[in-house]
């Protein structure tokens, strides 16, 4: 899967409810890093604004490929890792300037 990847997975080493493993959600991401193996780092990806100064707005104008059913946003103040093999499909692709700049606001938080 290329760096830019919107995706929904179920993380297997992440649970997004306190219910058990039942009750885990796809959670859509963006595509940061593919590391060694099989691990990803992906962006979470919201159709809830939020006024963080982080948030990353994506609109389907934002896409070369595909597209999400909604307006929604990159956090790149919520990141997080999955193995490969859990991620559902692929959403589409954002375009190169729209990747550039959700690594930029990651760079910006780490720095």
């Amino acid at each position: 899967m290329p760096r830019g990847q919107a995706c929904s997975g179920r993380s297997g080493c992440r649970s997004f409810s306190s219910d058990g493993p039942k009750t885990r959600q796809a959670t859509p991401g963006s595509l940061l890093v593919r590391l060694p193996g099989d691990d990803l780092i992906l962006s979470q990806i919201t159709s809830q604004a939020r006024f963080d100064g982080f948030s990353v707005p994506l609109k389907a104008a934002d896409f070369s490929v595909g597209r999400f059913p909604v307006a929604s946003y990159i956090r790149p103040n919520r990141l997080f890792t999955v193995e490969q093999s859990v991620v559902l499909r692929s959403s589409g692709r954002v375009k190169t300037e729209k990747l550039q700049a959700v690594l930029a606001a990651v760079r910006q938080i780490l720095a």
